[in-house]
């Protein structure tokens, strides 16, 4: 958000954690750039009702950047993670990005413009070295359906991409390195740059992705992953 704001974009807010919400909308520099909506993300009447804000309070939708996740510890091996656990992350990764894309694109079609940003994962086009089967297949879900409608929508004006990061130091890793430290080590020996991406490279990803300099980029897969696609095998 902070990013946006700096490069001159009003901004709305969508969560859950209403205090943080209501705190970041002030540091960002009140409601002449930012406002927050509460908005469960896998209800279709709050979805509907973020985007709606958006138009009403700021006159467009131009960018969405659907970026909700959870990765909770009940996900593990297809052996092991029961239904209601893949349920779960299916509706809080996959379905909450099908709500935001279908409240957003209206939008952006009546105006003729318009890029959604979906975070999809590095998990999304090889295997996670730790098993999380509902995650990665929800990231995968993410991946196909970005390449869809930024196909589907190219001539129209609206550019939608696959943002696919690798592991990204965020309050979500740090609980996992306490949680599971060994787990998390795993990860981080498959990072060939030999660290976790930091939230403001991922930030300028996104950035670029919403850009007028990405205006001949749509439906890719856009991995800032510190080249863990790419590596056979890494070096120690």
């Amino acid at each position: 958000m902070q990013r946006f704001v700096a490069e001159g974009a009003k901004v709305v807010i969508g969560d859950i954690d209403d205090e943080r919400g209501k705190a970041l909308v002030d540091e960002l520099g009140g409601a002449d750039v930012a406002t927050y909506v509460h908005v469960d993300v896998t209800a279709k009447d709050e979805v509907d009702a973020l985007f709606r804000t958006a138009k009403e309070t700021y006159g467009a939708v131009d960018i969405a950047f659907n970026n909700a996740g959870i990765s909770p510890p009940d996900d593990d091996s297809i052996l092991d993670t029961d239904l209601e656990a893949w349920r779960r992350v299916q509706e809080v990764n996959l379905t909450s990005v099908y709500l935001c894309c279908k409240a957003a694109l209206p939008h952006m079609l009546e105006q003729g413009r318009g890029s959604i940003i979906n975070t999809a994962s590095f998990v999304a086009v090889m295997g996670a070295a730790t098993s999380q089967i509902s995650y990665s297949a929800s990231k995968g879900g993410v991946l196909s359906m970005s390449r869809e409608l930024g196909v589907q929508f190219a001539r129209q004006g609206v550019r939608v991409n696959a943002l696919c990061p690798g592991p990204v130091n965020t309050p979500l890793l740090q609980e996992l390195f306490a949680k599971d430290p060994e787990r998390a080590a795993r990860r981080l020996v498959h990072v060939p740059v030999g660290r976790f991406a930091e939230p403001e490279e991922i930030a300028s990803a996104v950035l670029f992705l919403a850009s007028d300099d990405a205006s001949f980029i749509t439906a890719s897969t856009f991995l800032v992953d510190g080249g863990i696609s790419g590596a056979y095998v890494t070096p120690l």
